[in-house]
């Protein structure tokens, strides 16, 4: 695993703000405009204003949403509503949520991480990354010149050794505390133990990380890293070596990862005799029922079997609901169209769908993007417009196909992996000056 490091992290001032849960926010890239207006109107020293700052008109290379972030991160701690830790320190991050009726946590760390490009250390990618969530991501970086929000890592860790070693250090201590406006907890810990931090790292040794969350952010912040370099101001003890990353262990009973169906655009309406025409011999194929209020049936249905190779799917044209699971002919005929990708690829329920579905046996290559929702109530409410011709209820990949496919150096369809919950911005910032 690369080198962690304690640092002395930016944190609010709870004597300044009062409540910490109305300072902070998801991270940038699931707000939509209706919870920015709401994290704006919650408290004027909202973290929203630095990882998301509104646009404005008359915005310009002169007065921008960047520099406005700037300055707000400046007068914050010119005021003293954002303090830097007194000594260094390595947090403690607790996750408490309800799923299936029980209540789940989640345990991590956050520490600084020294960077390394993708392929060319054991820092490992799982999704592709865009030009322009990283061109965004770089303007606000260099106008604030810090980590507003963590990357999210896994490393493998079976029996959480690494984990346990920090948890000791907070037993008895009271935690800072924040609720997100789903009404999850999150728990956070500084700890300034240094041969504790020292043990960790220890603890860690040679393993991997793989990144969850946050591509767009950890490719920024090796392109700022190497902008400094360029210019000739980075020596190696500068902190834009490294980035801010929350780190998991992947065996934490607490990970959770949610699935993201898919409602399609664009295509013909078709019945479910069609869709399995089409299918053919690659899929085996049961019509389920009819109505969209079937699809918690549907899914209960293929996530209990737990296989990638099943796909639930809604036909708009006779809102039949239709379960398909691959053959052997349909494996052949993936590899034939995946050749390039590993076994391990071809057998993602989200590869599958799209590469061989979608894309091969519908011949449907230039659909407009699909809208990607989590949760199955979702996928009705979407169906009672008439703007979707069809639905697919896909599992999801697991941190085991994260690893599988990373040491690959292969990356995953968009919206594979959806990690519930978002951690939080706002709980601790990276400086990086």
């Amino acid at each position: 695993m690369p080198t962690i490091e304690a640092f002395r992290g930016l944190r609010y001032d709870l004597g300044h703000v009062g409540s910490l849960s109305d300072v902070v926010a998801p991270p940038y890239d699931v707000i939509g405009p209706e919870l920015q207006d709401e994290l704006y109107k919650r408290h004027p020293a909202n973290v929203i204003r630095l990882i998301l700052n509104r646009q404005e008109p008359g915005d310009g290379d002169q007065s921008n949403r960047y520099m406005r972030a700037a300055n707000f991160l400046k007068n914050w701690r010119k005021d003293g509503v954002l303090v830097t830790e007194s000594d260094p320190a390595v947090y403690v991050y607790h996750t408490v949520f309800d799923y299936g009726g029980r209540s789940v946590t989640r345990r991590g760390f956050m520490a600084r991480v020294r960077l390394e490009r993708f392929g060319e250390g054991k820092i490992y990618p799982h999704e592709e990354t865009m030009a322009g969530p990283k061109q965004d991501r770089l303007s606000l970086t260099q106008a604030c010149k810090a980590n507003l929000s963590q990357v999210f890592g896994l490393y493998p860790d079976p029996r959480s050794e690494a984990q346990e070693l920090l948890e000791k250090s907070i037993v008895g201590k009271t935690p800072i505390e924040a609720t997100d406006h789903l009404g999850v907890v999150h728990r956070l810990w500084p700890v300034t133990d240094m041969q504790a931090i020292s043990k960790l790292a220890g603890q860690l040794g040679p393993k991997p990380i793989f990144i969850a969350d946050g591509h767009h952010r950890y490719e920024t912040a090796c392109n700022y890293r190497d902008q400094l370099a360029a210019g000739g101001s980075l020596p190696a003890s500068h902190p834009a070596n490294c980035v801010l990353m929350m780190c998991v262990g992947m065996s934490d009973p607490g990970m959770l990862v949610l699935p993201t169906h898919r409602l399609f655009r664009g295509l013909p309406a078709m019945t479910s005799a069609e869709l399995i025409a089409k299918l053919g011999a690659c899929f085996r194929t049961r019509v389920a029922g009819e109505g969209a209020d079937l699809a918690q049936t549907v899914w209960d249905e293929i996530e209990t079997s737990g296989e990638q190779g099943t796909i639930g799917f809604f036909t708009a044209r006779d809102e039949r609901w239709t379960v398909a699971t691959i053959t052997d002919a349909g494996r052949e005929r993936m590899a034939e169209a995946a050749g390039e990708h590993s076994d391990d690829w071809r057998g993602l329920g989200v590869a599958l769908l799209h590469r061989l579905v979608i894309d091969t046996l519908l011949a449907a290559r230039d659909l407009p993007k699909p809208r990607y929702v989590h949760l199955v109530e979702e996928v009705v409410e979407s169906l009672e417009s008439e703007e979707f011709s069809l639905a697919a209820l896909v599992m999801p990949a697991t941190v085991d196909h994260i690893r599988s496919i990373s040491e690959h150096r292969e990356r995953m369809p968009a919206k594979s992996t959806y990690f519930y919950p978002k951690l939080l911005s706002g709980l601790v910032i990276n400086p990086l000056e």
